[in-house]
């Protein structure tokens, strides 16, 4: 009865597309995410389960051209791209070189990409539940300054759709001003499928959000982090960040390796720091 329902819903959907707006439209978007989000978590798909799914992403795909404009649509397949790449890179085994190993096991990793650069892998179990280490990186990505020393500060430019934001991120400044002011405008698009949450983006533009005097406009991407949780644990969640990025201006290459490998362990330092002192916060409240 239930597989039957859901597709009867996407083929009344297609007919009557068009004549959809607004809130109706919205509406649809959101059913069509909501099947999207059963079929990936259910272990071991079934055929009634793909065939959902393919309906369900051709429907999605449908809703959005009516639902969003030109430029809209541009991030989001901005945003996918990014994720698309990145995921690629990540899945590339081999020619990774170690560049740091720290005494809990933190490690960061590189290699050479003919068209992106040199790009670092940073792979780090932290002691929260995946959900926790989300809301931190992406429902309250603007906070991040506050416990990021790395960062002054994040800020949500637009938001289009649920999944894909376009972001301006001013970075602080390094000890002894040995990078100047940077700052980023980027788009990011978040996915969760099932178990694993996937948070890319890469260096776009926005007419809202020219290049600052004094600052240089440096450019990210693609980039992207992976959640998911520990194996054998699910109260630890296992994070793989890839940062690719161009800093502009004139900087040594080993002092830009430098830095770029310190910034990911340092952030994987500060994002437990903080983890771990909301988690305390939360459960005193609750006593």
């Amino acid at each position: 009865m239930l597989p039957a329902t859901f597709k009867l819903c996407a083929g009344i959907s297609y007919r009557h597309l068009h004549n959809m707006s607004g809130l109706k439209r919205q509406a649809a978007i959101a059913i069509v995410q909501e099947l999207n989000k059963f079929a990936f978590s259910r272990p071991g798909p079934s055929k009634w389960i793909s065939q959902v799914r393919r309906r369900s992403s051709l429907l999605s795909s449908r809703l959005e051209e009516n639902l969003f404009n030109e430029s809209e649509m541009f991030y989001i397949k901005q945003g996918e791209e990014a994720l698309q790449k990145s995921l690629n890179i990540l899945g590339e085994q081999g020619d990774w070189k170690t560049e740091t190993v720290m005494d809990n096991g933190d490690k960061v990793l590189s290699k050479m990409l003919p068209d992106v650069g040199k790009v670092f892998r940073l792979e780090v179990v932290v002691d929260q539940p995946l959900d926790c280490v989300y809301s931190e990186l992406v429902e309250r990505m603007e906070q991040m300054g506050d416990w990021n020393p790395s960062v002054k500060e994040v800020k949500i430019l637009q938001r289009i759709g649920s999944d894909t934001v376009i972001t301006h991120e001013t970075a602080a400044a390094t000890p002894g001003n040995i990078v100047g002011p940077r700052d980023f405008v980027s788009v990011r698009c978040s996915k969760r499928r099932g178990s694993t949450c996937i948070l890319a983006g890469m260096a776009t533009t926005y007419a809202g959000m020219p290049e600052q005097k004094g600052v240089i406009r440096a450019e990210n991407g693609p980039t992207c982090m992976v959640l998911r949780p520990l194996k054998g644990d699910p109260s630890q969640t296992k994070l793989t960040w890839l940062l690719s990025i161009d800093l502009k201006g004139w900087l040594p290459k080993t002092l830009l390796n430098q830095v770029l490998s310190q910034t990911q362990v340092d952030f994987a330092k500060h994002l437990r720091n903080h983890l771990t002192t909301s988690s305390a916060a939360r459960q005193a409240l609750s006593c």
